[in-house]
């Protein structure tokens, strides 16, 4: 069984972990109701995605 054999430093310990983090999500503009929505997406608030009506919105 493997063993270190020396401790392992915080510095070495946290700068492994440096990359461990949630990264926003990369909002865009729609270009209908210029209103901030996930890209690819349809629009939540106007349901247009490439220019065309795609989902029903009240």
């Amino acid at each position: 069984m493997a063993v270190p054999k020396r401790k392992t430093s915080k510095a070495k310990r946290d700068s492994r972990r440096s990359h461990h983090k949630l990264t926003a999500p990369n909002l865009t503009e729609c270009p209908q109701c210029h209103q901030p929505k996930l890209p690819h997406h349809a629009c939540p608030n106007c349901g247009y995605y490439k220019g065309r009506q795609a989902i029903e919105v009240e």
